[in-house]
C-alpha cells in the first residue's frame, strides 16, 4: 500500500558539507536517489555555521508547535546533524570567529538533540562527526586564494578535529541516538588527504561516497531501509492501460 502521495521526509541539517551535499556526486544527492519516490530529502545546510549559530535555526526549521493537531504535517522520519568542522577552528588563527570550545560544542549538540526529540519522539536522529582535516590541503587552498599573504599556521588541525569527533560520539551515546564517526573512517583510505578532501576540509565525490555509505548503513540499522519503504503511488507496471483507475482505487486514492 502506498502512502498516497505524501512522502515522508528526511532532513539533513549541518554546515557547508551538508549545504554542498546536492552537488554532483554529493552524499545528499545520493540519498535522494536511493529514496526516490519513497522519501523526500531536504537539505538544510548552512556554510560556515557552528553549533552555536545552529541553535538560532532550530525553532524555524523544527518549530515546536503541536505536531499532533489535526491536519498538521508529519514530522520527518529522520534528521542528520552534521556540525563540528567549524566549531573546531582554532583560536588565534584566521577562522577563530567560528571556534566553539569543546564543552560548549557538546552542550550545543545536547540542546539540538533535545529539541529534535521534543519535536518528534519517533524521528530517528543521526549525529555525524566532523571529517578529518588535511593541514597540507588547507595550506595549499589558502595559498591558491591569498598567495604570499596566506596564513602560515593552519586554522584547523586534524588532531583537534578528532577531539571534536570524539566529543560528538560521546554525546550520541549519552543521548541514545545514532551516529556516524567519519573521522577514523575516512582515514582508513590510503591517501585520504587528497582522495577524499578537495581543499583539506570539504569533500571530493569519493569523500561524499564514504559519507553516503556510512549514513545509509545507519538508516538501514534504524529501520529506514529504502528497499522496505512503499512507493508513493502505484508502480507503472501495476497500471492497466485501459482502466488505469483500478490501480489507484486499490491504493484507496
Amino acid at each position: 500500500m502506498g502512502s498516497h502521495g505524501i512522502r515522508p521526509e528526511i532532513v539533513l541539517l549541518g554546515d557547508s558539507i551538508t549545504e554542498q551535499s546536492f552537488k554532483d556526486g554529493g552524499w545528499g544527492a545520493s540519498l535522494a536517489n536511493a529514496y526516490s519516490r519513497k522519501a523526500d530529502v531536504l537539505v538544510r545546510g548552512y556554510g560556515g555555521y557552528n553549533t552555536k549559530w545552529a541553535l538560532f535555526l532550530l525553532n524555524h526549521i523544527f518549530p515546536l508547535v503541536c505536531y499532533h493537531s489535526l491536519g498538521s504535517p508529519k514530522p520527518p522520519i529522520a534528521t542528520t546533524i552534521f556540525f563540528g568542522a567549524n566549531d573546531a577552528a582554532l583560536l588565534g588563527r584566521t577562522s577563530e570567529r567560528q571556534h566553539v570550545p569543546i564543552e560548549d560544542y557538546k552542550q550545543n549538540l545536547r540542546k539540538i538533540v533535545l529539541h529534535l526529540k521534543e519535536y518528534s519522539p519517533s524521528m530517528q536522529i543521526v549525529l555525524i562527526t566532523p571529517p578529518p582535516v588535511s593541514e597540507e590541503g588547507r595550506q595549499r587552498y589558502a595559498e591558491s586564494l591569498y598567495g604570499e599573504n596566506a596564513m602560515k599556521l593552519p586554522e584547523r588541525t586534524n588532531e583537534v578535529a578528532g577531539q571534536y569527533a570524539k566529543a560528538c560520539v560521546e554525546i550520541a551515546k549519552e543521548m541514545s541516538v545514532w551516529y556516524v564517526n567519519l573521522w577514523p573512517k575516512m582515514q582508513e583510505t590510503d591517501g585520504w588527504q587528497d582522495k577524499l578532501l578537495s581543499d583539506g576540509l570539504h569533500l571530493t565525490p569519493e569523500g561524499n561516497t564514504v559519507v553516503y555509505e556510512e549514513v545509509i548503513k545507519v538508516f538501514n540499522e534504524a529501520g529506514l531501509s529504502a528497499d522496505k519503504m512503499p512507493l508513493d503511488f502505484p508502480h507503472h507496471s501495476q497500471i492497466d492501460g485501459k482502466n488505469p483507475e483500478i490501480a489507484f482505487q486499490q491504493e484507496g486514492l
